[in-house]
């Protein structure tokens, strides 16, 4: 049974700010727990390697339940993935079934450009694995390209967190672009629900999330997929 990589930023505040992000928190706890439910392992992987930060606004009871913080207090989960998450360069893609990119608003600053990741994903979708993502994680996809040279997300449907979600987390100011926008200009169809409600969608290996909500229905739809 191959693995499923993990994406998590290394983001710790908002450029130009003393304003803390980094990752939310449960769009990795609750995907993790779904899949290491089924069996699978996972590993975490990082742009930079190393210490991953948690946005502190994920940790208030009202995103974060009892299983969030089960998975959080783990010593494997702050050891390997808020401690010393992997380089890219430490990952061979023949070894993962799907990759799935977790977000926060720090994801924004560190995922669409990054090479190496991207060259990670390019490698598990050729191989016949998913690509997946929640929220802001979508941003990992957009700059994913085709054995063509072409936006993998070009005319393909998925979701990610909305302009009016966006709006609603008061950082609409914070941000340098809407993952919805810059989705649609790379020629996806961006499809969406009510703002913060669970919804996740696949086309073929693309498995994506709307929000913060939607991390434990990306993993079920995933498991689905493996299973």
């Amino acid at each position: 049974m191959k693995k499923i990589l993990i994406v998590l930023t290394n983001v710790n505040k908002f450029p130009t700010t003393h304003e803390a992000t980094g990752l939310w928190l449960a769009e990795a706890t609750e995907f993790v727990s779904e899949v290491q439910k089924a069996g699978y392992q996972v590993d975490y992987v990082s742009p930079l390697g190393g210490y991953v930060p948690i946005d502190p606004r994920s940790l208030k009871s009202f995103y974060a339940d009892s299983e969030t913080f089960e998975v959080y207090s783990s010593v494997d989960f702050q050891r390997r993935a808020l401690s010393h998450s992997l380089h890219p360069d430490q990952i061979k893609p023949e070894q993962y079934a799907a990759i799935y990119y977790t977000g926060g608003h720090g994801v924004i600053f560190d995922f669409p450009d990054n090479q190496e990741l991207q060259n990670i994903a390019e490698k598990i979708y050729q191989s016949g694995g998913y690509v997946t993502s929640v929220c802001h994680g979508v941003c990992g996809l957009l700059n994913l390209k085709t054995s063509n040279d072409e936006f993998l997300i070009a005319h393909r449907t998925l979701t990610g967190f909305t302009q009016l979600e966006e709006l609603l987390s008061g950082k609409n100011k914070r941000v340098p672009f809407g993952t919805e926008r810059e989705s649609k200009k790379r020629g996806a169809h961006f499809v969406k629900k009510r703002p913060f409600a669970s919804f996740a969608v696949q086309d073929g290996q693309l498995i994506t999330g709307q929000n913060p909500m939607s991390g434990r229905a990306v993993a079920k739809l995933l498991l689905k997929n493996l299973e």
